[in-house]
């Protein structure tokens, strides 16, 4: 009787390492193709976080830019700002750390002012103290009722205000005490001018310094807010540029044909911007000669400009540096807050954005991509800094045009 014999089945050893070596090919391309989802997934969330500072960066600024020079649209002395002084300085102004008197000009820090929308606009009958005093006396507000003890209903305690002059002078102030009966504002700071007049305002302000704060020991950069009076904080991290270019009018301020500058009653703006000359005959609160100021000097019995012309045509024109810190100087070089006078040209201002991945790991060596390097090897990884560059037209500072 015959027997089959069982057939064993199974793989030899070359069967088993050849599919050993098919399944690590595999997984081995599997876990390639996985790599840069990885990195990817890494680097998205930052792409989102980078561009929402982006684009909170762009809104802060733009909001208050638009806003400058707005002035007071009450009394007689309503109408922007730009046509008493500048509003719109490019280095740090305020009480908290102000840049010092000789400095005036910094690319990547801007100051600003506008009047708000607020009930906080009177008429300054006399400083007393001519400029010592920290006391002010001003004419009841319009619309606050018969109340002798409301008579300055639109101040409060506490109210960041700024006084201004037809001649060009200015400051801003904290107020510290209302004393309604009396008509009296009690400020906190000394005053640059007397301010006694009759033509001077006080109003509530709004100011703002915006500048690019850059640490390299604690690498720290941020785009910064200060408020004028002590609240100095960030707004944006990881802002590696900040820079701010001037464009403006090249035509010199003129006079307003019809407006006498020697009636005391007759209402202004006596300029198509800029301050008003004094009355010829009449000497100016500083040093410049009679019937002059830092705008206009008198030439054959009348007023001309002082500044000259920048180019032939009205279109804007880049105002540099140079332009910005040579004088004249307003409403006085001997003034503290004195400014440039072709800082009232100012018409639009270009800001340039830039902002970083907030984690060394996705950022590359310093070049073109990255302006602070990081510590990535690998361009799956990268996060690339983004900057923008965009423009704003202060609508208050336009009217002329």
């Amino acid at each position: 009787m015959s027997r089959s014999r069982g057939r064993v089945g199974g793989f030899t050893i070359i069967e088993m390492l050849v599919a050993t070596l098919v399944m690590v090919a595999v997984t081995g391309a599997v876990f390639t193709l996985l790599n840069p989802a990885q990195g990817i997934n890494q680097a998205q969330p930052e792409v989102s976080d980078l561009q929402q500072r982006m684009r909170v960066s762009v809104d802060t600024l733009t909001k208050d830019l638009i806003m400058a020079g707005a002035g007071s649209y009450m009394g007689s002395s309503a109408g922007a700002l730009y046509n008493y002084f500048a509003p719109i300085m490019p280095y740090r102004s305020g009480d908290l750390n102000p840049d010092p008197p000789n400095l005036f000009y910094r690319s990547d820090t801007l100051s600003l002012l506008y009047v708000p929308p607020s009930a906080a606009q009177t008429g300054v009958i006399q400083n007393l103290g001519n400029g010592n005093s920290q006391e002010l006396v001003v004419k009841p507000q319009l619309n606050c009722g018969l109340d002798q003890h409301d008579q300055l209903c639109g101040f409060h305690d506490g109210t960041r205000a700024l006084i201004y002059d037809d001649d060009g002078s200015w400051d801003t102030m904290t107020l510290t005490n209302i004393q309604d009966e009396a008509l009296h504002l009690q400020h906190s700071g000394k005053l640059s001018s007397a301010y006694d007049s009759g033509r001077a305002v006080i109003v509530e302000v709004a100011t703002h310094t915006y500048y690019l704060k850059t640490d390299l020991n604690t690498n720290t950069f941020q785009l910064m807010h200060y408020d004028g009076a002590q609240t100095d904080l960030p707004v944006v991290d990881n802002v590696v540029k900040l820079n701010f270019a001037y464009f403006g009018d090249p035509q010199p301020p003129m006079l307003i044909p019809g407006k006498s500058l020697c009636d005391v009653g007759v209402k202004g703006p006596f300029t198509t911007y800029g301050p008003r000359p004094p009355c010829i005959g009449l000497a100016p609160k500083g040093t410049y000669p009679t019937g002059e100021n830092c705008a206009f000097v008198v030439a054959g019995g009348v007023h001309a400009p002082r500044l000259p012309p920048l180019a032939a045509t009205t279109g804007e024109v880049e105002l540099t540096q140079a332009m910005l810190t040579d004088g004249p100087w307003c409403p006085d070089p001997t003034f503290d807050n004195r400014y440039d006078a072709d800082l009232l040209r100012i018409r639009r201002v270009v800001v340039t954005l830039r902002v970083q991945a907030a984690l060394a790991a996705l950022r590359g060596p310093a070049g073109l991509l990255f302006m602070r390097g990081g510590t990535s090897t690998s361009s799956q990884r990268y996060v690339p800094d983004q900057e923008i560059k965009f423009s704003v037209t202060p609508r208050n500072m336009t009217l002329g045009r």
